[in-house]
């Protein structure tokens, strides 16, 4: 990038460079019944609980409930310590009896676990931030529990592809706070009017990206909807990851179509 455009970028991790979503999704599955196994998960509740699959499928559906839902206090309790709160509660809540913490804690650390599995840096993406990275610098940066974030990160190798990563489980204020961005950008040594951030989130990654005052930010929108009347209005819309690097060329050119402009026009006065 040219000295007038961009000088660094900064990604969301999850939903925008790896797909916690889905793998989410897949460790609730492995925990779920398949077409001719019991998973480990089902058969801890059925063999302590005499659990029938459909209770085991409800217990997992509360649970997924629970984690939308999650406010953490780091202060006050440890993510794990929640987490397995969640399970225990959802096993109690669907077979009644007396709480089960071990079965809860057995129950998340398989969770955990294959999850923590199914996170992957895709090939695609990881060739695209080492080309990206040779024309500007890049960082990291999301919100969460440190020790889950970092647990992520260290996950999905993606460590050696940013020249920072800031997880806001360790500052003092996360995203949207103009606080943090303006913290990624002391570290890179940039202004943020030379920043774009990239991320899934409206109510985080481009509220955030707005409060700082930042360059651009541009929205990972993969599945194309249309978001709500009150929301944030990102700069850009991209439907891919991968479609970044288009983007920020076509930037570049407007700012140089634009210098182009100015100093004709200043030349004729």
């Amino acid at each position: 990038m040219g000295v007038h455009g961009v000088k660094a970028v900064f990604f969301d991790l999850d939903n925008t460079l790896v797909d916690t979503a889905a793998a989410g999704r897949r460790a609730i599955e492995e925990v779920l019944p398949l077409a001719r196994c019991l998973s480990k998960v089902i058969n801890a509740l059925r063999s302590k609980h005499r659990c029938r699959e459909g209770e085991a499928r409800l217990i997992c559906d509360k649970v997924q409930a629970k984690l939308l839902k999650e406010c953490h206090d780091p202060a006050k309790m440890c993510i794990t310590d929640l987490r397995i709160s969640h399970w225990e509660e959802a096993i109690q809540e669907t077979i009644g009896g007396e709480a089960n913490r071990n079965l809860a804690a057995e129950c998340y650390f398989l969770w955990k676990t294959t999850r923590l599995q199914h996170l992957t840096l895709a090939e695609d993406t990881r060739d695209m931030l080492t080309e990206l990275r040779k024309r500007v610098r890049l960082l990291l940066l999301t919100n969460g529990d440190k020790q889950t974030q970092r647990e992520k990160i260290e996950a999905c190798a993606c460590q050696p592809y940013f020249d920072a990563i800031v997880v806001g489980g360790e500052q003092k204020e996360e995203k949207p706070a103009p606080s943090i961005f303006h913290y990624c950008c002391d570290l890179l040594g940039v202004l943020p009017a030379e920043c774009v951030m990239v991320g899934d989130s409206l109510d985080t990654d481009i509220q955030g990206g707005l409060n700082a005052g930042l360059k651009a930010t541009v929205w990972l929108n993969k599945g194309m909807t249309t978001p709500v009347d009150t929301s944030p209005v990102p700069h850009y819309i991209i439907s891919s990851v991968l479609d970044l690097p288009a983007l920020l060329q076509k930037m570049e050119h407007k700012i140089n179509a634009k210098l182009g402009t100015d100093h004709t026009a200043s030349s004729n006065e």
